[in-house]
């Protein structure tokens, strides 16, 4: 889901899912070559109006993954943004390729957190007799 601020308008929104998409099919394609860069998925794109700066969040297919892999995945992005930037630049066609700043995306992690107190709670509550 690519997200902006209020009032970018549906191009801003378009390049935005497109730069996702692309971001997607080169990581499960294996086009970065860096170990670190393995099982991910880009969840979302933000980008500002200017198209400047994108905000890729991702996050790995395990969910239980540690604090430390999480880091470590940040990491080898960060490593492999010049030719993550120019590529999508390229592949897109924009005149300027956004800058790419990674996060990982918690709120899957959180909602499963979520759903686990839930559950508990729901095991908790005394059974009507």
């Amino acid at each position: 889901m690519a997200t902006t601020k209020k009032g970018d308008g549906t191009r801003t929104l378009r390049i935005a899912e497109a730069l996702r998409a692309e971001l997607m099919s080169m990581l499960l394609a294996g086009e970065v070559h860096d170990p670190g860069v393995q099982n991910v998925v880009v969840s979302s794109v933000a980008l500002t109006g200017d198209l400047k700066l994108a905000k890729v969040y991702v996050r790995l297919l395990a969910l239980d993954a540690s604090a430390a892999t999480k880091k470590a995945l940040i990491d080898a992005l960060f490593r492999a943004k010049g030719f993550l930037r120019r590529e999508v630049g390229q592949r897109l066609n924009l005149r300027y390729a956004p800058d790419l700043r990674f996060f990982y995306d918690e709120s899957i992690d959180r909602g499963a957190e979520m759903e686990a107190i839930l559950r508990e709670i729901k095991q908790s509550e005394p059974k009507p007799e």
